[in-house]
Protein backbone atom coordinates (compact mmCIF):
# COMPACT_ATOMS: atom_id res chain seq x y z
CA UNK A 1 0.00 0.00 0.00
CA UNK A 2 1.53 3.37 -0.86
CA UNK A 3 0.42 6.39 0.78
CA UNK A 4 0.72 9.84 -0.70
CA UNK A 5 0.94 13.36 1.46
CA UNK A 6 0.68 16.92 -0.24
CA UNK A 7 2.10 20.11 1.28
CA UNK A 8 3.10 23.43 0.65
CA UNK A 9 -0.78 24.88 0.05
CA UNK A 10 -1.14 28.48 1.52
CA UNK A 11 -2.40 31.56 0.66
CA UNK A 12 -0.97 33.45 -1.60
CA UNK A 13 -1.08 37.33 -3.18
CA UNK A 14 -2.35 37.10 -6.99
CA UNK A 15 1.67 37.03 -8.82
CA UNK A 16 3.17 34.97 -5.93
CA UNK A 17 4.58 31.81 -6.29
CA UNK A 18 4.07 28.25 -4.49
CA UNK A 19 5.54 25.15 -4.54
CA UNK A 20 3.63 21.66 -3.58
CA UNK A 21 5.67 18.37 -2.96
CA UNK A 22 3.67 14.88 -2.57
CA UNK A 23 5.80 11.79 -0.15
CA UNK A 24 5.01 8.67 -1.30
CA UNK A 25 5.69 5.84 1.25
CA UNK A 26 6.57 2.46 0.02
CA UNK A 27 8.86 1.41 -2.84
CA UNK A 28 8.90 1.32 -6.62
CA UNK A 29 8.17 5.27 -6.87
CA UNK A 30 10.59 5.69 -9.69
CA UNK A 31 7.98 3.46 -11.93
CA UNK A 32 4.63 5.29 -11.11
CA UNK A 33 3.08 7.92 -13.99
CA UNK A 34 2.83 10.93 -11.20
CA UNK A 35 -0.01 13.45 -11.63
CA UNK A 36 -1.22 16.59 -10.40
CA UNK A 37 -5.35 17.94 -10.13
CA UNK A 38 -7.30 20.03 -8.65
CA UNK A 39 -10.39 20.76 -7.84
CA UNK A 40 -11.98 24.34 -7.39
CA UNK A 41 -15.30 24.98 -5.33
CA UNK A 42 -18.58 23.86 -6.98
CA UNK A 43 -16.60 22.46 -10.17
CA UNK A 44 -15.23 19.04 -10.95
CA UNK A 45 -11.51 17.82 -10.03
CA UNK A 46 -8.89 18.71 -13.30
CA UNK A 47 -6.02 17.41 -14.94
CA UNK A 48 -2.94 20.35 -13.79
CA UNK A 49 0.06 18.23 -14.85
CA UNK A 50 1.86 15.42 -15.60
CA UNK A 51 5.20 13.65 -15.47
CA UNK A 52 6.88 9.79 -16.64
CA UNK A 53 8.79 7.81 -15.24
CA UNK A 54 10.89 8.98 -18.45
CA UNK A 55 10.60 12.27 -16.88
CA UNK A 56 8.18 13.68 -19.88
CA UNK A 57 6.01 16.23 -18.54
CA UNK A 58 2.30 17.40 -19.72
CA UNK A 59 0.36 20.50 -18.58
CA UNK A 60 -3.10 21.72 -19.23
CA UNK A 61 -3.31 25.21 -21.15
CA UNK A 62 -4.37 26.87 -18.42
CA UNK A 63 -0.74 26.55 -16.66
CA UNK A 64 1.43 26.01 -19.23
CA UNK A 65 4.63 28.63 -19.02
CA UNK A 66 3.18 28.99 -15.03
CA UNK A 67 3.44 25.24 -13.26
CA UNK A 68 5.92 23.21 -13.48
CA UNK A 69 6.10 19.50 -12.18
CA UNK A 70 9.17 17.55 -11.65
CA UNK A 71 9.89 14.32 -9.78
CA UNK A 72 12.81 13.07 -7.78
CA UNK A 73 13.02 9.12 -7.22
CA UNK A 74 15.10 9.46 -4.64
CA UNK A 75 13.14 11.07 -2.05
CA UNK A 76 10.25 9.61 -3.36
CA UNK A 77 8.69 12.80 -3.99
CA UNK A 78 6.75 14.54 -7.12
CA UNK A 79 6.57 18.35 -7.18
CA UNK A 80 4.96 21.01 -8.55
CA UNK A 81 6.17 24.42 -8.38
CA UNK A 82 3.68 27.50 -9.51
CA UNK A 83 4.42 30.71 -10.34
CA UNK A 84 2.36 33.79 -11.54
CA UNK A 85 -0.87 32.38 -10.02
CA UNK A 86 -3.91 33.54 -10.57
CA UNK A 87 -7.27 33.98 -8.15
CA UNK A 88 -8.95 31.13 -10.82
CA UNK A 89 -5.94 28.93 -9.41
CA UNK A 90 -7.61 29.01 -5.81
CA UNK A 91 -8.33 25.16 -5.70
CA UNK A 92 -7.48 21.63 -3.19
CA UNK A 93 -4.96 20.39 -5.01
CA UNK A 94 -4.02 16.31 -5.25
CA UNK A 95 -1.51 14.35 -6.30
CA UNK A 96 -2.25 10.82 -7.84
CA UNK A 97 0.01 8.14 -8.34
CA UNK A 98 -0.62 5.40 -11.02
CA UNK A 99 1.09 2.28 -12.10
CA UNK A 100 -0.54 -1.08 -13.59
CA UNK A 101 -3.26 -2.29 -11.36
CA UNK A 102 -2.44 0.46 -8.92
CA UNK A 103 -4.00 4.58 -8.32
CA UNK A 104 -3.37 6.08 -5.38
CA UNK A 105 -4.16 9.43 -4.31
CA UNK A 106 -2.99 12.26 -1.92
CA UNK A 107 -5.39 14.01 0.20
CA UNK A 108 -5.33 17.17 -1.00
CA UNK A 109 -3.77 20.54 0.14
CA UNK A 110 -5.27 24.38 -0.33
CA UNK A 111 -4.38 26.68 -2.35
CA UNK A 112 -5.42 30.25 -2.67
CA UNK A 113 -5.10 32.79 -4.26
CA UNK A 114 -6.45 35.89 -3.08
CA UNK A 115 -5.36 40.20 -2.63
Amino acid sequence: QVQLVESGGGLVQPGGSLRLSCAASGSSFSIYFLRWYRQAPGKQREFVASITPAYSTNYVDSVKGRFTISRDNAKNTVYLQMNSLKPEDTAVYYCNGVTTGYNYWGQGTQVTVSS
